[in-house]
């Protein structure tokens, strides 16, 4: 188990308390008990976190002053790991536990497996049973492919990087480090592209070769059921340690930028490019061809029909979109409009009465 003293120093928190004491991992606050650790990063949660039966608590200097004044009953006994963002602190600490636990996958070929005899794969990588595995293919060190999963030919998926059950990646695909991608994402897809060619007669429409690939950079994890569309002429684009949910949709020749984060079912349409650090709600949805400034947060169920080019900006509301301060002084008046349109009536019938 690591100690206090091992874990300040692995994740730059400054310890206050016994430094030999040891851990086993993270629990919440109200069930955490002397062995493990919690944290507090919402001033709200202050009372309960000095009741909390934590051996250990990651706060702020802030946090750690309130608690230090207020002596709770395990208070003296407790570590403090002060910390100026606890909420990030617990989530990489959080990882570290995470990996004393995480079953790990042995490197090795499952016998059922079906691989190409052009594909490269390290000794160092596991490959489950029946994943099928076609001809140019390329795979980093320590990759793991769990079972029923497709990787099409010429596709490559760089070190580490972890694809569970049942994922199809179309060809020419590129993951990229340290990815995760989870059980029935689907990524190189055709793009929806479709030429119209109709007369008074009849007609159809001209199917539009999809003939890019999928850029995916390190650090992505890309949620359960999403789809990623492969590029028509260039590619789709997904930027380093961006983090998408699941069942989300993005179309062809979208680039989005570096640590953004994209909530379940959002839609993004083809050609749209979304900057770095973006906030994407859930079920938001993009119009095609747009451009999205960087820090951009757009909120759940927005619907987004202009490019936005003032960085840094919060938009709201399902349709049209608006940004946030203005959506919430016009929720404000909305909730009131009952009550406004009662006096409006009140102030006529005075009127008409007095003439």
């Amino acid at each position: 188990m690591p100690t206090a003293i091992e874990l300040a120093e692995q994740f730059q928190a400054s310890l206050m308390g016994e430094a030999s004491c040891a851990f086993i991992g993270l629990a919440p606050l109200e069930s955490a008990q002397q062995d493990q650790i919690s944290f507090l990063s919402n001033p709200l949660y202050r009372q309960q976190a000095s009741q909390s039966q934590a051996g250990a608590l990651i706060v702020s200097k802030a946090d750690f002053d309130f608690l230090q004044e207020i002596k709770g009953p395990n208070s003296d006994k407790r570590v403090y790991f002060v910390s100026k963002n606890p909420y990030a602190t617990f989530a990489r600490m959080a990882q570290f536990f995470a990996k004393q636990s995480t079953p790990l996958y042995a490197a090795g070929i499952h016998p059922s497996a079906v691989i190409d005899p052009t594909v490269v794969i390290p000794g160092s990588c596991h490959i489950g049973p029946f994943v099928q595995i076609e001809a140019g293919v390329k795979l980093g060190e320590r990759v793991c492919i769990l079972s029923s999963t497709t990787i099409a030919r010429n596709s490559a998926i760089a070190n580490d990087t972890l694809i569970y059950p049942s994922v199809s990646i179309y060809q020419g695909t590129q993951v990229g480090e340290r990815c995760i991608v989870h059980s029935g994402a689907v990524i190189g897809a055709d793009g929806f592209g479709f030429a119209p060619d109709f007369s008074s007669t009849g007609g159809e429409w001209v199917k539009i070769p999809q003939t890019g690939n999928v850029v995916i950079g390190n650090d992505v994890e890309i949620g359960a059921s999403t789809t990623i569309d492969r590029g028509a002429m260039s590619d789709t684009v997904i930027g380093n340690g961006t983090k998408i949910d699941n069942q989300v949709q993005i179309a062809h020749n979208v680039v989005i930028g570096n640590c953004c984060v994209i909530a379940g079912c959002a839609a993004i349409s083809g050609s749209t490019k979304i900057g770095n650090f973006c906030i994407i709600g859930g079920s938001a949805n993009f119009a095609g061809h747009l451009t999205i400034a960087d820090r951009t947060t757009v909120s759940g169920n927005t619907s987004i029909i202009r490019s936005i080019i003032e960085p840094g900006q919060h938009f709201t509301g399902v349709y049209p979109s608006m940004l946030h301060s203005a959506w919430e002084k016009n929720a404000a008046i909305l909730r009131g409009l009952d009550k406004i349109r009662q006096r409006l009536r009140l102030l006529d019938k005075n009127k008409n009465s007095g003439s």
